[in-house]
């Protein structure tokens, strides 16, 4: 249980990699701390989430590699690659992280365009005369 374990997480087009280590507490995302790159306080929420579930927050170090997406879609990306580094980790962790709903992959992403349309659903303003 000494060693670095790492995870991946995904939401909309973000991928996140975390690695997760025994530590103070201290979450970096791609070289910045994570309140400084998620400066909205619900994203904040987000990437604690698991780690306040198992109320283990200042026990570890997460560092976080994110691509792809937004900054909500990355935010949401930690949050599920943090729960499944934590079970790695520890795998009692696993009832509770369930429970709160945090080991779920989001399915929702954005619907392609269709031919003849201006966006997926919205169609071209309709004429009668």
């Amino acid at each position: 249980m000494e060693k670095q374990k790492n995870a991946v997480g995904r939401r909309k087009e973000a991928v996140t990699r975390i690695f997760l280590s025994k530590g103070d507490g201290k979450i970096t995302v791609n070289g910045k701390d994570y309140k400084t790159y998620f400066p909205l306080v619900y994203l904040q929420n987000q990437v604690e989430a698991p780690l306040k579930t198992v109320e283990s927050v200042d026990k570890f170090d997460v560092v976080v590699n994110a691509t792809g997406g937004g900054v909500k879609g990355q935010a949401e990306a930690a949050k599920l690659g943090i729960a499944r580094a934590l079970i790695e980790m520890n795998a009692e962790f696993r009832p509770a992280l369930k429970a709160a709903g945090l080991l779920k992959r989001d399915p929702r992403s954005v619907e392609r365009k269709k031919p003849g349309r201006k966006k997926a659903r919205r169609s071209y303003q309709f004429s009668k005369r």
